[in-house]
């Protein structure tokens, strides 16, 4: 894991949408518990996943606009590219 550190522009946004989430994966724990039907879990398993994903897209955002840019502004473009296409890569496995 990498030392660095930023202050996040969006935190309570971010926040907010993950303590929702935290409320869906346990309605999913709720779900299994009580033997509800597959398809119903499977559908609110694809709501917590594209969530997340909104989640990670928010963070993508935000990265690219602050530290891609500043990076790039520093002459430093290379190296924010290669970690930004490695982020690329990891979430779209």
């Amino acid at each position: 894991m990498r030392d660095k550190s930023v202050v996040q522009p969006h935190k309570t946004e971010l926040f907010n949408r993950l303590k929702r989430i935290e409320g869906q994966v346990r309605g999913i724990q709720r779900m299994i518990e009580e033997d509800r039907y597959c398809i119903d879990i499977l559908f609110q398993v694809a709501a917590v996943k594209s969530a997340m994903n909104q989640v990670a897209l928010k963070l993508m955002e935000d990265h690219t606009r602050h530290c891609v840019s500043k990076a790039i502004k520093n002459n430093n473009e290379d190296d924010a590219i290669d970690e930004l296409m490695d982020v690329v890569k990891r979430l779209t496995k």
